[in-house]
């Protein structure tokens, strides 16, 4: 499990459609299942925890590049569960770190 801090614009189309995937996976264990469960104690998940307006946010930008890229967008999220800090500033890998396994993973990711 895996939410990027990478903006969405540069992320190949499988890690464009999979970072939506995981982004809707934590959203669900933190606002639906009230973080028990699952993954819930994953440290991807548990980073975003009282962060849901970052991840709201950061969904926002996912689906704009999305729709960029022709895809149709049929599951939004509660907008009202969006609460805590607006910014992520709490990380598994920087920003850096994250560059550079995506860099690693040989796809088109930062070539699009």
């Amino acid at each position: 499990m895996r939410v990027w801090d990478i903006e969405p614009k540069y992320l190949c189309r499988p890690h464009l459609l999979g970072e939506h995937r995981e982004l809707h996976a934590v959203w669900k264990i933190l606002t639906v299942n009230n973080g028990v469960g699952g993954y819930a104690k994953h440290p991807e998940t548990l980073r975003w925890n009282g962060r849901l307006k970052a991840l709201f946010s950061y969904h926002d930008r996912i689906v704009a590049e999305m729709k960029n890229r022709g895809y149709k967008h049929n599951t939004p999220l509660d907008k009202k569960l969006a609460k805590g800090k607006e910014k992520q500033d709490k990380f598994v890998n920087t920003l850096e770190e994250q560059k550079e396994i995506l860099k690693n993973k040989k796809c088109d990711c930062f070539n699009i």
